[in-house]
């Protein structure tokens, strides 16, 4: 007798940006180490779990960084694969998609209002 918990999918501006910021980053890891112009099945893989992730993020429109979130709700070999993504990716961001890279990067509690 389990109970079914239904989420509302987030789906505003800042989700939806994170969403595109993370398929840019794993396309662009699946180009350069697995020479796909899209996804291969791994990436896409990936790519579908961290963008249901991101619609279903407790935090919604004021979610942090994920590395920064006190609730990790990636699974654990998920989270690696997204993590070596990401470290492998985030230079190469700023050469095929240097806006998005500058908007991604946080800044310091000085400069936020």
């Amino acid at each position: 007798m389990t109970k079914e918990v239904r989420r509302k999918l987030n789906e505003g501006p800042k989700i939806r940006r994170e969403q595109e910021i993370v398929a840019k980053m794993i396309r662009i890891y699946c180009k350069k180490k697995h020479h796909h112009r899209g996804f291969c099945v791994d990436c896409q893989d990936l790519n579908d779990y961290a963008i249901k992730r991101l619609s279903l993020c407790k935090f919604g429109e004021e979610k942090t960084a994920c590395a920064k979130c006190p609730i990790h709700c990636y699974k654990p070999d998920y989270r690696q694969k997204i993590k070596e993504v990401m470290r492998f990716s985030g230079p190469w961001m700023l050469l095929y998609h240097p806006i998005e890279s500058i908007r991604h990067i946080p800044l310091p509690s000085k400069l936020r209002k």
